[in-house]
């Protein structure tokens, strides 16, 4: 392979507009554009070539880190540049790793897509966010949206907890303290219980994955913090069955009925390819709780949730087919995209074509005068 670092295939891969360089022993460095992996260069890399380039970017701490668990996040800072996550793992005994890049400002919730009842939430004084999604779906760029638009908005104190951090966050009317997992703090677990003792108005957790993290997060959320936490599920159901789950079933009940009591409400996220352009676009399925949520979920009856969010329209919610069927009839995204995306195809395929059809026979009663 002709001699390179990683901040030229970096380089090379932002001029390209990509979001993601992948770098996997055997195969050239690749890129994602608009969604679609392709080769950055023609040349494969290999073993050799991918350790050198991930090793010397990393701290010693992160190299020992890496050499011990076999896998590591971090972040990278590139002078003139930006900033990158990276995620780095050993697959058949090489390194291979991932480098995202990380906006240079953070968008606007509105800009993003997010409903209007996200933004409310950025008011509340105490209770539980759930953002949600599959892996690269966008959940920190709206933790970081949602943490910029309180600061903004508030005088509050925010701690954030990341693993690694992405978006840094300047001092302002509010006060930000960021802690990275690995580097500050041992663990999401530790942290959080430590911001309970910061004097803390705003907590921030980059994932909710583990009993004790979770536990310490509801027990924020009822004591009169705010908090905001991703987790990685596919619709915003399960996120509330996943955090049941993670407690012993004698558990359970208590756990329901407290988490019945401080959840505010869960966004679940997914980014299609925009149609006709490069670029991504958000759908999301928006749960907010109201007495009937909060009685299902007190209940155990997580079944009927989907249901209620279906016709919570007045409260503000919407099922992931509807966001994607107002994207359609945006002429956002393609009806390909959305049907892999929905979670009930032959719904969102019927009354895209209904809504085809009104939007046809309004046009030409508007040309014949019908």
């Amino acid at each position: 392979m002709k001699a390179h670092d990683l901040i030229d295939f970096l380089v090379l891969a932002a001029q390209q507009g990509a979001s993601d360089l992948h770098l996997t022993a055997g195969a050239p460095p690749m890129m994602r554009v608009a969604g679609v992996i392709q080769p950055l260069t023609e040349e494969p890399l290999s073993a050799e070539d991918t350790r050198k380039l991930v090793i010397d970017a990393l701290k010693e701490g992160q190299r020992v880190k890496l050499e011990n668990e076999w896998q590591l996040d971090f972040a990278l800072q590139v002078q003139d540049l930006g900033r990158f996550r990276g995620n780095a793992c050993y697959v058949s005994g090489a390194i291979e790793a991932n480098f995202r890049q990380i906006p240079s400002e953070i968008p606007d919730l509105n800009s993003l897509g997010h409903s209007p009842v996200v933004d409310r939430w950025c008011d509340a004084s105490a209770g539980l966010v759930l953002v949600t999604g599959a892996s690269g779906e966008g959940k920190s760029t709206t933790l970081a949206s949602m943490a910029q638009t309180i600061a903004r908005r508030r005088s509050v104190n925010i701690v954030s907890i990341e693993d690694p951090i992405e978006f840094v966050h300047s001092q302002g009317r509010s006060l930000v303290n960021q802690r990275e997992v690995g580097s500050d703090v041992q663990s999401f677990a530790s942290a959080l219980k430590n911001a309970l003792r910061q004097d803390a108005d705003v907590i921030l957790v980059g994932e909710l994955r583990d009993l004790d993290t979770i536990q310490t997060t509801l027990t924020a959320a009822e004591t009169g913090h705010l908090v905001i936490g991703t987790m990685h599920t596919n619709d915003a159901p399960t996120a509330i069955g996943r955090i049941l789950d993670v407690f012993p079933k004698e558990g359970q009940q208590f756990v329901s009925a407290q988490l019945a009591w401080s959840l505010l409400g869960v966004v679940c996220q997914y980014l299609l390819p925009r149609s006709g352009q490069s670029g991504l676009v958000l759908a999301t399925e928006l749960l907010t709780v109201n007495s009937g949520i909060e009685a299902c979920i007190r209940a155990g009856r997580l079944s009927q949730i989907p249901g209620l969010i279906q016709i919570g329209a007045a409260d503000g919610m919407h099922t992931v087919d509807d966001s994607l069927i107002e994207l359609l009839l945006a002429d956002r995204i393609s009806l390909m995209d959305a049907l892999a995306h929905a979670r009930d195809p032959n719904f969102v395929k019927e009354q895209f074509q209904k809504a085809l059809q009104s939007k046809r026979k309004g046009w030409f009663a508007g040309i014949f005068g019908k």
